[in-house]
């Protein structure tokens, strides 16, 4: 069991009132971290430690920012087998998912202090004789990090570092989920010698979380939030966002097509889609949702997938390497077993796995999925994959866009120009070509469209969101005025 602090102007701290609440490990119920359930008090003491460190931080050189971005990486990257460890203890993850968290979070580091001397502007030439008019990006202020549990390491690293890089101060509040995990990652910060104030962490029980977020956003020195989860979350934040005219930057749910083409090369198409479909058993926003496939080639592809699939190793990954760990909780287990019997019930055909009675949920593939069941249309955030079957390339395209949602997508087919033409047709804010939908890089714009949210993480988009553009404007010679 791992207790835990807060960290409010680089202190650890419990909650003003002495309160904390308990995450349990999904697989056995034992209790994994006591952590403090903040009060909104502790909230505002956050934004007010932020706020009193912008403006010395803010006015740090790139070289200074650079510097303590890597050491933050290098730190993190020490902390590799705590945070294995943490995951399998709070959310059930296999150690190859942690370890990828790890790996791709430093790197995201890494990109942050790169971009510290990318951070730009332009001259726009006026129409005022000796006018130099300049569009300066400058720091956008406190920043609230709101990250969850799924990918909590880079998603956690993705709400604090490009903008600490970008000048701004942040409040990062850790997942309920996941507390020691996102608890961990700020003490890279702390480690890597980051001024008082510059990067605060709380924590709140999950009843208070609506309280506690609203205290936030609610202080007037708040500038911005970003958020990455549910899109009914994501919902409830906007408005509270909208209330105080406070920005937001949303990258929420997915349900992700994976497009088979006729002409696509089979097993380079089962990689990418056990990859996208079974990564942390299918809890991430990128998960392929749906397999879209010709029907041409179904028949062998589905053939292909289902024993790959079989072979996925299961189980508690705190016993030895897995592939499929635990899903998160038992509302997960009951969200898929109901989306099974639902699809069974209509007409689809189980191709392999199936309900499951615990937290260890196999991997399974239901063929023959049409729009009448909820799979076709409902987020499974867990290891259950329909198979829709198509006749071309316009049937195709139009299954990938009956949703809702526009986070990723994928299409394979060897003629790489029909695919292209494909993918743009498709409506997300990613799209890989021959490539799975699970795909981050900490350089890539990236973001969705419709309920998948909107903003962009990542190198220049990122840089976009957490700075604000000015004109600035010097007359250099006398002006003319008419009166």
């Amino acid at each position: 069991m791992n207790k835990i602090s807060m960290l409010i102007n680089n202190k650890s701290v419990q909650a003003s009132n002495g309160q904390t609440f308990e995450r349990c490990n999904p697989l056995d119920g034992s209790v994994a971290t006591v952590a403090p359930a903040a009060t909104p008090e502790d909230a505002r003491a956050a934004v007010e430690a932020a706020a009193a460190a912008f403006a010395a931080w803010s006015e740090t050189t790139p070289g200074e920012r650079r510097a303590l971005l890597s050491k933050a990486a290098h730190a993190l990257e020490g902390k590799a087998e705590a945070l294995i460890a943490a995951m399998a203890s709070e959310t059930g993850a296999a150690a190859p998912w942690a370890g990828f968290n790890v790996h791709l979070a430093a790197g995201m580091l890494h990109e942050a202090a790169a971009i510290t001397t990318r951070i730009s502007g332009e001259v726009i030439p006026s129409d005022v004789p000796g006018n130099l008019a300049l569009a300066v990006r400058q720091p956008t202020g406190v920043i609230l990090g709101i990250a969850p549990w799924n990918a909590p390491v880079i998603l956690g690293i993705r709400a604090i570092a490009t903008p600490l890089a970008c000048g701004n101060t942040v409040i990062f509040k850790g997942s309920e989920l996941c507390p020691a995990t996102h608890g961990i990652i700020v003490e890279a910060f702390k480690e890597a010698g980051f001024p008082e104030g510059v990067v605060n962490f709380v924590t709140n029980a999950p009843a208070d979380a609506a309280e506690v977020v609203e205290a936030m956003v609610s202080h007037p020195m708040l500038r911005c939030v970003n958020f990455t989860g549910s899109t009914r979350v994501g919902k409830l934040i906007a408005q509270t966002c909208a209330k105080y005219l406070t920005p937001v930057i949303l990258e929420l749910g997915g349900k992700a097509p994976f497009v088979v083409l006729d002409d696509a090369n089979l097993d380079e198409a089962v990689n990418g889609a056990a990859f996208g479909a079974f990564a942390n058993s299918g809890q991430v926003c990128m998960s392929t949702e749906r397999l879209i496939v010709d029907n041409k080639i179904a028949d062998a592809f589905i053939d292909k997938l289902a024993a790959k699939a079989k072979a996925l190793p299961l189980g508690d990954p705190r016993k030895g390497p897995v592939v499929l760990g635990s899903v998160a909780d038992a509302s997960i287990v009951n969200r898929c077993n109901e989306l099974i019997e639902d699809a069974l019930a209509k007409g689809a055909k189980l191709i392999c796995g199936g309900k499951a009675d615990s937290t260890l949920f196999p991997a399974t593939l239901l063929d023959h999925v049409t729009s009448d069941m909820r799979i076709y249309h409902e987020e499974s955030f867990g290891p259950v994959k329909p198979v829709i079957r198509v006749n071309g390339v316009d049937e195709a395209v139009a299954a990938a866009n009956d949703t809702s949602y526009g986070l990723s997508a994928a299409v394979f087919g060897t003629d790489v120009g029909r695919a292209w033409q494909v993918a743009k047709r498709i409506e997300s804010g990613i799209c890989h070509v021959n490539g799975p939908t699970v795909h981050d890089e900490a350089q890539m714009p990236f973001g969705g469209v419709k309920d998948s949210g909107y903003g962009r993480f990542g190198g220049m988009a990122g840089i976009e969101a957490f700075t604000t553009l000015r004109w600035i404007t010097v007359q250099t010679t006398p002006r003319h005025y008419p009166f």
